[in-house]
């Protein structure tokens, strides 16, 4: 149900790895508290993992607004990455282990996925959630902060007001990075780069999606800027990145060493 609401054709991997993966194994004992837009938290009714497998948002029972996030925005998000098996990924953002166990999935015992989570307890849950998964190592420390491995995916699953260096310079050639670039009000959209053979970024949104704050990657200047920016309908114009001060005159929008055009990189 989840992937056929995020648009992606019956028999995918992804499909076969959100079958495969119990999501109550990642979150407190029920009943759990799902996120309704207009009441804000509500208890379900039993502790029956169906409740689980709807389209929720459900809260990982920490003192903050820390949550596992919608499914059908992780799935539309994910597929735009085009995990393939032996990848080597970055999950920036890993909360208890949920989505990490997805991208784990996707590239099998081959890859290898590098998880990382600033909250302790959750830092600790993961390390446990996944602890069968060879393929993958928990890091309690932010994903913000360099270094950070070289790799073909990064996955960021809190909200930045940038496109990281660190985050850029970790990309191999043909590496793709998915991150949610979120305003200070309002809804943001997840930004898809991806690193070109010359070294330049492509850059495209796949959706728009609210997250909480990355540790270390917000400025509240371009925080509100980008409030502005999402105003308007420019966004889904976006075809590159650059870094980088020098202004550009099709700029949808720039701030300090970067910037995002409407203009592909090849064109004229």
């Amino acid at each position: 149900m989840i992937t056929a609401n995020a648009g992606i054709p019956p028999g995918s991997a992804l499909e076969a790895a959100f079958a495969s993966i119990p999501r109550e194994r990642f979150l407190p004992p029920g009943p759990w508290k799902v996120y309704a837009p207009r009441a804000g938290y509500i208890e379900t009714p039993s502790d029956d993992p169906a409740s689980l497998y709807q389209d929720v948002v459900v809260s990982l029972g920490t003192d903050g607004p820390l949550n596992n996030g919608q499914p059908t925005l992780h799935a539309v998000s994910i597929a735009a990455l085009g995990i393939e098996k032996g990848n080597r990924i970055v999950h920036v953002g890993a909360g208890s282990g949920y989505y990490t166990a997805l991208l784990a999935e996707l590239t099998g015992e081959n890859g290898s996925v590098e998880a990382y989570e600033v909250e302790p307890s959750l830092a600790q849950q993961a390390a446990r959630n996944l602890a069968e998964y060879r393929q993958v190592a928990v890091h309690h420390r932010s994903g913000s902060e360099a270094p950070l491995p070289e790799c073909d995916v990064i996955y960021v699953s809190a909200g930045a007001t940038e496109p990281l260096s660190v985050w850029l310079d970790a990309l191999r050639p043909k590496g793709r990075l998915l991150f949610p670039l979120t305003p200070a009000e309002g809804v943001g959209a997840m930004l898809l780069v991806t690193r070109r053979l010359d070294g330049r970024f492509d850059a495209r949104f796949v959706v728009q999606a609210m997250f909480v704050p990355c540790a270390g990657a917000r400025d509240e200047a371009t925080a509100q800027k980008l409030t502005e920016a999402f105003r308007g309908f420019g966004w889904t114009q976006v075809k590159s990145l650059h870094r980088g001060d020098l202004p550009r005159e099709d700029s949808w929008f720039s701030a300090p060493g970067w910037s995002l055009s409407t203009r592909a990189h090849d064109a004229p």
